[in-house]
C-alpha cells in the first residue's frame, strides 16, 4: 500500500507525520470513533479524478457522529471541499481510497460519550481491490461468529469499535482458506460480509438483506440497487435470506466501497451457479465502473470532479 503524504488534521492539511494522537486518546482506548470509506476514480480520457457520492458519504459519517454524540463544525459540502483540497495537495492521478475519521479526542480515562470532545481527520492513498486480484471469483465461508446487532453497537454506522467483530470474522475466514466470510445475525439470517453488503440472484431477481438485518447502510449498496433497477431492468427484493438459500443461488456478489462489486463463486466449498462469475454480476460490474468514472451521463451527478478545469475559449 502506498502511504499518504498529507492528512487533514486538527483543522488543516499537514504532513502525514504530524497527524498523531496521544496513547491516552479516548478513541484509541475505547473504540469511540466512526469512519468512512470513500473512493475517487481517475478518468484518463478527461484527465479528471471523480469522487463517488461524496455528499452521501459525509452525510452518513455525520450520522455516525450523532450515534457517538460527536458534532462536527463542517457540513457535508464543506467536508467535500476539504477533501478536494487534500486530494489536490496529494496531486493524485490514479484511483484512490479515502478514509475520513471522527473520534473522541479527550486524553484521559473514563468510558462515556457525553462531555467528551470530538475531532475529525482524513487521509487518502492509492488502493486497488480489497479482496482478490480481480474480484471475479471470491471464495466464501460462513463465519462461526455472529453479527453485532443494533442494540449492542449500531451496525448501520461505521463505528470503529464494532469492527473488532469484522476483524474476528475476516481472520477466521482467511485462516480457513477463504477470501471472505458471510455472517449470520442473531435471528439466524444472512447479514453481510466482514465489511461488505451481500446480494444473491434467484429466478432472475437480485435479493439482499434488509437494513433491519444488522447491516451497514451501504452507499454502494444503494447505488447498486438503483443501477440494477434503472439500467439493467432487474427486480430487486430486500428481504431476509436463509443460509441454505445462499447455496442455491444462481449468482451472488458483494458490494461496498472497498470491495466495489465482487462476484462470489463459492460458499462453504459449494459452487454458486456454474462456479464462475454470472452474467448479471458481469454486466453490473461493467455498468458500475462506467458510472464511478463519470462515463454514464445519467449518473454523472453521483460524481464530483476534484480538479478545476478551465472553460473552453471561443
Amino acid at each position: 500500500m502506498s502511504m499518504p503524504k498529507y492528512a487533514f488534521f486538527q483543522g488543516k492539511i499537514v504532513p502525514i507525520e504530524q497527524a498523531k494522537v496521544s496513547v491516552m486518546n479516548h478513541a484509541l482506548n475505547y473504540g469511540t470513533a466512526a469512519f468512512g470509506g470513500m473512493r475517487a476514480y481517475w478518468n484518463d480520457d478527461e484527465k479528471q479524478l471523480f469522487l463517488f457520492r461524496p455528499i452521501d458519504h459525509f452525510n452518513r459519517l455525520r450520522n455516525s457522529g450523532k450515534l457517538l454524540m460527536i458534532d462536527l463544525p463542517w457540513n457535508s459540502e464543506q467536508l467535500r471541499d476539504i477533501l478536494c483540497d487534500l486530494l489536490r495537495t496529494e496531486d493524485f492521478h490514479e484511483n484512490v481510497y479515502i478514509r475520513p475519521l471522527i473520534y473522541k479526542s479527550m486524553e484521559g480515562i473514563g468510558v462515556k460519550l457525553h462531555d467528551v470532545p470530538g475531532d475529525f481527520t482524513m487521509f487518502a492513498f492509492p488502493f486497488g481491490n480489497y479482496i482478490t486480484a480481480d474480484n471475479t471469483a471470491v471464495k466464501v465461508g460462513f463465519s462461526s461468529w455472529t453479527r453485532i446487532n443494533d442494540n449492542m453497537i449500531p451496525a448501520r454506522g461505521k463505528i470503529a469499535g464494532a469492527y473488532v467483530n469484522s476483524a474476528l470474522i475476516k481472520t477466521e475466514a482467511e485462516l480457513n482458506g477463504f477470501d471472505e466470510a458471510l455472517v449470520l445475525n442473531e435471528s439466524g439470517h444472512v447479514s453481510e460480509a466482514s465489511s461488505a453488503n451481500f446480494f444473491i440472484v434467484r429466478n432472475g431477481k437480485a435479493i439482499t438483506p434488509p437494513l433491519s438485518a444488522d447491516i451497514l447502510e451501504g452507499i454502494t449498496r444503494t447505488s447498486v440497487i438503483a443501477l440494477l433497477r434503472e439500467v439493467m431492468g432487474v427486480e430487486v427484493v430486500e428481504r431476509e435470506i436463509d443460509r441454505t438459500e445462499v447455496y442455491l443461488a444462481e449468482e451472488a456478489f458483494f458490494c461496498g466501497t472497498g470491495v466495489q462489486v465482487a462476484a462470489v463463486t463459492s460458499v462453504d466449498h459449494r459452487p454458486i451457479g456454474t462456479g464462475k462469475m454470472g452474467p448479471m454480476v458481469e454486466k453490473l460490474r461493467e455498468v458500475f465502473f462506467k458510472v464511478v468514472t463519470g462515463k454514464i451521463p445519467e449518473y454523472r451527478h453521483w460524481t464530483h470532479p476534484v480538479y478545476v478545469t478551465e472553460p473552453v475559449k471561443a
